[in-house]
């Protein structure tokens, strides 16, 4: 079994990243009960405040997959409706060692 990770990132509207995050808070408390979720950490880009990141992992593709057809990943959808400047980018990558893994 491999776990998978992601890298997420989000770019919002000018000026309105400090909305998009208020508008995480429910997934972040949701990711707490999903047991294929090992990291689901949200990070605010150093040098451009409007754009955020995610890094996740996921025990396997199983747990992925339960992440992204969640109800709680369907509301977020609309939540953040008009306060993203396009779709999320995601890199993913197999994580192969180091600390915290």
């Amino acid at each position: 079994m491999t776990q998978i990770a992601v890298l997420a990132k989000l770019t919002c509207q000018p000026g309105m990243s400090d909305e998009v995050v208020a508008g995480l808070a429910p997934m972040l408390a949701h990711v707490e009960s999903e047991a294929g979720t090992l990291r689901y950490i949200l990070h605010r880009d150093a040098s451009d405040a409007d754009v955020l990141w995610f890094y996740e992992t996921y025990a396997d593709q199983a747990g992925f997959d339960a992440h992204g057809s969640s109800s709680a990943m369907k509301e977020l959808g609309h939540g953040l409706a008009g306060k993203l400047a396009g779709r999320p980018e995601l890199i993913f990558l197999t994580p192969l060692g180091g600390k915290g893994l």
